[in-house]
This record gives structure tokens, sequence and C-alpha cells, in this order.
């Protein structure tokens, strides 16, 4: 019952976190990783065996990863970035089929978490408040301005008056117009939830971010508060979500106001945090999907938790490349 992390590239931690928790629940099961470049990739070099894929988007992607978990005795694949969501989601049967299951969330979930126009109906539909949308007629400066089907912070801005916005901006239809939500006013926080096999919610995280980097949390801290009982009253069933969901909100600092941003249907960079302050989705993702264990919920994680990310190096011997 070996398991595969896709994507793998400086997931250290989330590899060595399904190790140890595959070993202390005394399983003889192994992680194997995969990447466009394993050489190049960290997590590669942690993981017990790892192997070189195509871009998700090219034809032969799925058929070398099914061949790569039916010829390793892998019944259990974790993605890690958004691009391959969909495309997964879309051939989990074709995994299923040959007694591999696959750690996403269904597609019609997924594709309205990519279309950030959707996302806000969805958040909207679960009486979580957004950030005031715009039209190209109606800008209210600042104006936040992102596309649509964007990841890791790419492709946004701040225009601080109407000289900042171009005609190539206005005639963008990628492109979201909408409030800007100041950090003097909102704290921004991540919010790890995990998702049962029938998407019920069992664990509300919120990390607040204290500084990003890359689009990844570098600095956070675990918070209770009044964004656990808003997800547990308005999020506790949410259609076609599985495994880690992260939900990214602003809180504003003085009243209890919560504006959704974004939610990513994966295990974010920042799940370390969470898994280090005693949520351990990494050992439920394994109790429900190799054991067939049902999850219990769990809010007994621990509050005001420090995270100060640096880097670190992994060495490989005879690089000639």
């Amino acid at each position: 019952m070996n398991i595969i992390i896709t994507s793998a590239g400086q997931r250290v931690s989330l590899v060595k976190s399904f190790q140890k928790e595959l070993q202390q629940l005394g399983l003889d099961s192994k992680v194997y990783t995969t990447d466009l470049n394993p050489t190049l990739a960290p997590a590669c070099h942690i993981s017990y065996k790892s192997f070189k894929v195509p871009k998700v988007n090219n034809q032969e992607y799925i058929d070398k990863l099914l061949s790569i978990c039916i010829n390793n005795s892998i019944k259990l694949v974790i993605p890690t970035i958004d691009t391959e969501l969909k495309t997964l989601s879309k051939n989990k049967d074709l995994f299923s089929e040959n007694g591999i299951q696959v750690l996403v969330s269904d597609y019609p979930l997924i594709k309205r978490c990519r279309d950030k126009r959707e996302t806000n109906d969805l958040f909207i539909s679960h009486n979580i408040e957004v950030p005031e949308q715009y039209s190209v007629n109606s800008l209210i400066y600042p104006t936040f301005v992102k596309p649509y089907d964007g990841s890791r912070s790419e492709g946004i801005f701040i225009a601080e008056n109407e000289s900042h916005i171009t005609n190539e901006h206005l005639h963008n239809e990628k492109l979201m117009f909408m409030e800007y939500i100041s950090d003097a006013e909102y704290n921004e926080f991540t919010v790890d939830c995990y998702y049962d096999k029938h998407s019920n919610l069992k664990c509300v995280v919120p990390r607040q971010r204290l500084l990003v980097r890359a689009g990844e949390v570098n600095k956070g801290v675990t918070r209770k508060n009044i964004i656990v009982e808003k997800f547990k009253e308005n999020l506790s069933i949410l259609m076609g979500a599985r495994g880690c969901l992260t939900i990214q909100v602003f809180l504003h600092k003085e009243k209890n106001i919560i504006k959704g941003i974004e939610i990513n249907p994966r295990f974010g960079g920042g799940y370390p945090l969470t898994y280090l302050s005693g949520a351990n989705y990494t050992k439920w993702v394994i109790q429900e999907y190799l054991l067939d264990y049902g999850i219990a919920e769990f809010y007994d994680w621990e509050d005001n938790l420090l995270m100060l990310r640096y880097d670190a190096e992994v060495l490989v011997s005879d690089y000639n490349k």
C-alpha cells in the first residue's frame, strides 16, 4: 500500500510527514515522488524512489503516472499543485479501476476553485462575504487586480489610480478588478480544512500569514478565532471536497468580518504548521484511504503556534548534468 506524491518539488516536510505516520501506524509502505526534474527536486531525494514525468498537459502524463503506480504497488496518489487537479479528477475512475485512489476533490468543485469568479459565488452561497467586484466602467481606487485563473500570486497588482490601468488591462478578459483589502484593517489567513470522503468538515486550522514569499507562507501562526466557528457553521459540508483544502480569507482586525479570497483543493505549502500544531491530516489521509477508517472531528490543535521557515540543503553527490 504505497503512496506517491506528485510534483513533489520542495515539499520535503510533506513527504517526511507521510513517512513518519506510515511508520507510526506500523505500515510497511513506502512514499514515492514524481517531478518534471527529480534531480533538482529536494523532496525527490528523501523519498523511497522518484520518477520523472512529463507536464500534466502532455497526453502521456496519465499513462505514465498510472504505469508507475501499477508497477510499484502504489495505492494512493497525492497531487500538490493546482494544474494537476483537473486532469487527475477527470481520470480518477481510471486509477480506481486499477485499485488506486487519487486524493482529489470532484471535478465540478475543482473547476469552481480554479476560476476565482466562480469561487466568489461559492463563498457567497455558503454565507461568506467576498471583496466587492468592480466593472471596468466603475473602478474604485485603489483597485486590486488579479487573473481569475492565477496561482502563486502571479499576475496580481494594486492599481493606486487610473494611470496604473492600461487599455490592455481593461480588455484582458482574464483580469478581475476587486475591492482592495488593506492590511491596516485586515489580517490575512490561510485556513487548512480537512474534509473526509463524504465531504464532511472534520477540522479547521486558521494560519495567519505573517510573511509570504513567492506566494507561500514563510512566517505564520495558528489562531483559534471566529474563522473556526464560521467555517463549522457555513462550510460543514462542501460537496465534492476531499482531503486538505486551503482556503484564503481576510479577517477584520476589530470587527467579525471575514472575506473569502480563494480555495485551493490540495495540501498547501504552509501545511507543515498545521501538522505540527497537532492537526494530523497526514495520518487521517492514510487511515481513510489505505485503512478505510472513519475520521472524527478534531479541534484540539495548538493555538498561537508560530512557524518561522528557513532554507535548508539537500546534497546530491556525483551530479554531472
